[in-house]
């Protein structure tokens, strides 16, 4: 078997995040991983909202995927009428929207499943089975965009195969595939030495724990290193690129990821080392002017005070802990799309880009 051949049976064994089998609701918790492969059943919406807050599902396109099929978790044998059903579906709705805030992917998802509720119907049947095709429509065309977002950048990881990647936008950030690994993944299909750089990223460890994970089942080569050793890799001359994933993107550019990825990018800026984004266009949110505009999630101080359950810090000590920073738009170099490498002025291209995507 060729190199390229190996590679292409390995990714078929990447992990998935969320699955829908027989009108049931399947995430895997990734708060297990790397230990344990543990695949939650979600029986009501309680446990699809607990899933999204407390991580059990995470990465932006993979909580719009749950957050879509969460919609319609243990309502097909139900005995509303079809006004009831629309109620329900709306106060389901606005409670998944507020497990977490910051990625847009989430309310994106649930407000075109609402959308598609807010039709004609003649019964509940109807509308759950037409409800239940769209999400599946979410789930598919994020594979697509995964796959086209690896084609469109496979050609950066070819000119800079040391890549250095905040937190997780792989296969268990999305549908399948990645976003961020997405072109690294195609790159290492082709045969390319990509060496990837992981920072472990804290505080939860979504480097560490995930994408290495990704990476080593693969056979992808790459160093684990802390966050604080970032800047000395660069200062060696070890890293061509950094790629991250987003979970909200301004229309001016401006990037919302994982807390650390505004460190990452204004070492490059020192460096002079490109800094790439990977997402697909449905993280772009057009009613978001700048990324001052971005609602940071704040989340539990004791994701910050312990590690893996076990407390690193004083009883009492004051603690903060942002889930997200926003890179701003004059640091990144392109934003890499299902549609095509998006370069600056981002003022001008990604509004074209959403015109296009709209059909404007």
């Amino acid at each position: 078997m060729t190199i390229s051949g190996k590679a292409a049976n390995n990714l078929k064994a990447l992990p998935r995040a969320v699955s829908w089998d027989n009108r049931a609701l399947h995430l895997l918790d990734q708060r297990r991983l790397p230990q344990e492969r543990l695949l939650i059943r979600c029986h009501g919406i309680e446990d699809v909202y607990e899933g999204i807050q407390k991580l059990a599902v995470r990465g932006a396109p993979a909580i719009g995927i749950a957050a879509a099929y969460g919609l319609l978790v243990g309502l097909f044998d139900n005995k509303l009428s079809l006004t009831a059903l629309k109620e329900k579906l709306a106060e389901r709705a606005e409670y998944l929207i507020s497990s977490r805030p910051t990625a847009v992917n989430l309310p994106w998802a649930v407000n075109r499943m609402m959308t598609v509720a807010s039709g004609e119907f003649a019964d509940t049947e109807k509308l759950l089975a037409r409800l239940e095709q769209e999400a599946i429509a979410i789930h598919q065309e994020d594979i697509k965009a995964c796959h086209q977002i690896g084609d469109h950048g496979v050609s950066l990881v070819r000119q800079y195969p040391n890549v250095l990647t905040h937190c997780n936008a792989g296969s268990l950030a999305v549908s399948e595939l990645g976003t961020a690994l997405a072109p690294i993944y195609r790159a290492y299909e082709e045969g390319v030495k990509v060496h990837v750089f992981v920072d472990e990223t804290r505080p939860l460890l979504q480097g560490a724990r995930l994408t290495a994970f990704e990476l080593q089942s693969v056979g992808v080569d790459c160093t684990l290193i802390t966050d604080s050793m970032a800047a000395h890799m660069m200062a060696l001359g070890a890293v061509d690129m950094v790629l991250v994933g987003a979970d909200r993107v301004a229309v001016n550019g401006d990037v919302a990821n994982k807390i650390g990825t505004l460190n990452i990018a204004i070492l490059c800026g020192y460096f002079d080392i490109p800094f790439y984004v990977a997402c697909p266009v449905s993280t772009i949110d057009a009613h978001t002017a700048t990324g001052m505009d971005i609602n940071i999630e704040q989340r539990n101080s004791v994701e910050v005070t312990h590690i893996m359950g076990e407390q690193v810090a004083p009883d009492g000590v004051n603690v903060a802990n942002p889930a997200f920073d926003v890179t701003p738009a004059n640091l990144i170099a392109g934003i890499i799309t299902e549609k095509r490498l998006v370069l600056p002025p981002y003022d001008d291209n990604l509004k074209a880009l959403l015109a296009v995507k709209s059909g404007l």
